[in-house]
């Protein structure tokens, strides 16, 4: 009979969750084992964690289980977030991000529309940093992916939700300098926010 590394398993299948986390039954159900061994699993796993000099560590919480950095840690943490290189955000990607804020969910090619100029570059590096996801495809010839913000979008900004955003100006224009004043408006109005 082979060896088969549970919580080895379980612990990719927590990292590549993310932040989602998974529940008992998700777990159980990938494992093909029953709940009650997906939580001895699970418990074993969140002990070796608690019992480790590791930075990280396996908790249960609203129903589901995630890998969550150490509190101890959280000034290293706090000092990476608002680092100059980790928080900054070059022109064409606060440009695409208050394109993708407004109108979302949008496609590449609708935001590339209304700034004029390819948006590849902005788009990774909004994804890198987790302020926009794909959440869909477009219907017709070739289903382009739509993109949308993020919580952790909401969470930068300091917004509950999207309404939140300011308002636009009254008249709007599909043209690309009325939406370059657009843009220009929310990141003033979060500029202020952050000073």
């Amino acid at each position: 009979m082979e060896f088969i590394n549970w919580k080895g398993i379980a612990e990719s299948l927590l990292f590549a969750a993310g932040d989602e986390g998974l529940s008992l039954k998700q777990i159980a159900h990938v494992l093909e084992v029953e709940e009650l061994q997906a939580r001895e699993i699970m418990d074993s796993l969140i002990e070796d964690y608690s019992n480790s000099s590791r930075g990280i560590m396996a908790v249960e919480l609203a129903g589901t289980i995630q890998l969550v950095t150490k509190k101890e840690f959280s000034p290293y943490l706090k000092k990476l977030v608002e680092s100059p290189s980790s928080a900054s955000l070059s022109q064409a990607a606060l440009e695409t991000l208050a394109i993708i804020a407004y109108r979302q969910p949008i496609t590449r090619t609708e935001v590339e529309e209304i700034r004029g100029v390819k948006t590849e570059r902005p788009l990774q590096t909004l994804s890198a940093k987790a302020l926009i996801k794909e959440v869909g495809r477009a219907e017709g010839t070739g289903r382009a992916y739509l993109y949308g913000t993020t919580k952790e979008f909401l969470d930068y900004f300091g917004l509950k939700s999207i309404e939140e955003l300011p308002p636009l100006p009254d008249k709007i224009s599909e043209e690309e300098d009325s939406f370059q004043e657009e843009a220009d408006l929310f990141f003033e109005k979060f500029q202020e926010l952050d000073s």
